[in-house]
C-alpha cells in the first residue's frame, strides 16, 4: 500500500485524530474534543499520513514552536492497521529533518517509543532540564 506524507493542515481529517487521540493514546485521554481540536489548530506544525488510493488519514503527528529554537513534538501515532510500513519514521522525517524546524532543540514525552525517537536524535534530559509535571486533576494523580 502507498502512502502520501505532508504538512498541509487543510488535509488532516480530525475525527480521525479525535478518535485515535480519545481512545488509544495513553498520554491525553483526559482532553475533550474542543481541547484536541485547539491543539491542532495552534499547532505551528501538523503532519498526517495518509493512504494514496483513498486519502483516508493513518498517521499524525504535531508539533509547538517558537519557530526560532525550541520545539515540542506531541500526539504522534500510526493506525494499528498501518503499522510497519515505515510511517512513524517518515512522519518524523518530514516533521523535524526536512522542514523548517530542523535546527531547533526538540523535546517529547513518551513512555514506550524510546527507540524509534532515539533514530532522530533524542535522549534522555541532562542535569539542565526540569519539568513541571501537569496538573493532578488531568492526570489523575
Amino acid at each position: 500500500m502507498d502512502y502520501d506524507l505532508d504538512d498541509d493542515r487543510s488535509r488532516i481529517q480530525h475525527d480521525v485524530v479525535w478518535t485515535w487521540l480519545s481512545t488509544e493514546a495513553y498520554w491525553g485521554r483526559w482532553r475533550t474534543r474542543a481541547d484536541v481540536e485547539t491543539q491542532i489548530g495552534n499547532a505551528w506544525r501538523v503532519v498526517g499520513a495518509y493512504r494514496r488510493d483513498t486519502g483516508a488519514q493513518v498517521g499524525f503527528a504535531r508539533a509547538v514552536s517558537d519557530g526560532v529554537a525550541f520545539a515540542y513534538l506531541a500526539d504522534v501515532f500510526v493506525l494499528d492497521a498501518h503499522r510497519g510500513h515505515g510511517l512513524g519514521k517518515r512522519l518524523l522525517q518530514l516533521m523535524i529533518d526536512d522542514g523548517p524546524g530542523r535546527d531547533l532543540r526538540w523535546t517529547l514525552f513518551t513512555g514506550d517509543a524510546h527507540g524509534l525517537y532515539r533514530q532522530f536524535g533524542f535522549a534522555e534530559p541532562d542535569a539542565t532540564a526540569m519539568v513541571r509535571p501537569a496538573f493532578a486533576h488531568r492526570t489523575g494523580g
